[in-house]
């Protein structure tokens, strides 16, 4: 049950939004809809009460064969996905509930952190005169970088109008599902960030409270959109749902690295001219892609007349090495490269990176024409694969600790 809004394709577009929909389909089938009026849905059909809401919720459900569901309710989505549970119990088989409050204007003794008539009629006034610009991030995601702030406003202006957004805003002042709460009967979770600006954590002890059997998981942060860092979210819904707490994991894996580098290209590029070379280095480039292709290595970048790749396996990527040497001697160009296999750092989106790729580049270094050269761990990684070497002795390598023992593939 989306927030505000959403948008069903931009949502991919964000790192983070793109990890909170993975993560929660590598353990559940994920079904999302954009409700009535905003993201991809239809705008010329108005803003529906909850009850309505309800309806478009069945609707989908049924459309994808889904006789009964988890719902996770994200702020605005908490109060509807309460009064789901409550009206469908057949339907719903758990509820998980994150940022989310009970009541959304009008404070009184019993909920005293909703905010009054007037600020949700000046936030409004805000929103539609500043959309697509102005979305208070400030409170939603108070630690947002530029590419964060971006992709909401963008996400925004192709969500609502500015005039949709006002309604929007206006029609969810009206939540208000205290009574609704001790009829919720499927298992529940409430999660809340300590520091949360726009709903108060205290808003979600409130609904742990009142909802039969409930649990409550308080988290550290101040961020009330799930965008951001949202596996410390999913962590807690998997573990609800699934019963089983998933084992953390990082942005660190084993890679074999692979560097090539053309020996003698300033020379050649003198002897043959501009226009002749810039032909030579296209057939190159070529000749790498393909072997790359060919061995299941990944392209990462290229520099002059330089590739460095990635490899899930340290064989392949020495015998792409080789492929490509070979290759290339007939065009008359001669290659050196370097392999080695380690641990690196690799965040979605980004190239992988640490010690391990500045060891691949400096092995390449040390090698003459025609040569292959990999680390000590990569040989030893491939014994048995049928790859023959010669040991060339230990090198002192430029910026690396101690000596390390290099081999060429042969």
């Amino acid at each position: 049950m989306p927030g505000f809004f959403s948008h069903l394709e931009l949502d991919w577009e964000h790192p983070g939004s793109a990890r909170l929909f993975e993560r929660l389909g590598s353990f559940a089938r994920l079904i999302r809809f954009d409700k009535r009026g905003t993201g991809l849905s239809d705008r010329a059909v108005g803003l529906p009460d909850f009850e309505a809401r309800m309806d478009d919720v069945r609707a989908v459900m049924d459309a994808v064969g889904s006789e009964a569901a988890a719902l996770l309710g994200y702020s605005e989505g908490g109060p509807l996905s309460v009064l789901f549970a409550a009206t469908y119990p057949r339907r719903t088989r758990a509820l998980a509930l994150y940022g989310c409050y009970a009541k959304r204007r009008d404070p009184d003794d019993d909920y005293p952190w909703a905010p009054t008539r007037e600020e949700r009629l000046r936030e409004a006034a805000t929103l539609e005169a500043g959309w697509g610009e102005e979305f208070d991030i400030s409170s939603i995601a108070p630690n947002a970088d530029a590419a964060l702030t971006s992709w909401l406003q963008r996400r925004g202006r192709a969500s609502l109008s500015p005039a949709g957004a006002r309604d929007l805003i206006l029609m969810n002042s009206v939540a208000d599902v205290r009574d609704v709460l001790g009829s919720v009967q499927c298992p529940t979770v409430v999660i809340h960030r300590t520091g949360d600006r726009d709903a108060h954590v205290e808003e979600g002890r409130y609904l742990a409270e009142r909802i039969p059997g409930a649990s409550f998981v308080e988290l550290p942060g101040d961020d009330h959109v799930p965008f951001v860092d949202p596996d410390q979210i999913v962590d807690e819904v998997e573990a609800f749902l699934t019963g089983v707490r998933p084992v953390a994991t990082t942005d660190r894996v084993l890679a074999t690295i692979l560097f090539t580098d053309l020996v003698g290209s300033t020379e050649q590029a003198t002897e043959l001219g501009d226009a002749a070379w810039a032909d030579l280095l296209a057939e190159h480039n070529a000749v790498v892609r393909r072997e790359l292709a060919r061995f299941g290595g990944e392209e990462i970048d290229t520099a002059g007349d330089g590739f460095f790749a990635v490899f899930d396996g340290p064989a392949r990527a020495i015998r792409c090495g080789l492929a490509v040497r070979d290759a290339l001697s007939g065009l008359g160009l001669d290659l050196r490269a370097g392999v080695h296999t380690g641990e690196v750092e690799r965040r979605p989106g980004e190239k992988p990176r640490g010690i391990a790729v500045h060891v691949g580049a400096r092995i390449m270094s040390v090698g003459r024409a025609g040569d292959v050269l990999v680390s000590a761990t990569t040989h030893d990684l491939v014994a048995g694969s049928g790859l023959a070497f010669e040991d060339r002795g230990e090198h002192v390598l430029k910026g690396l600790d101690g000596a390390r023992r290099v081999y060429a593939a042969l």
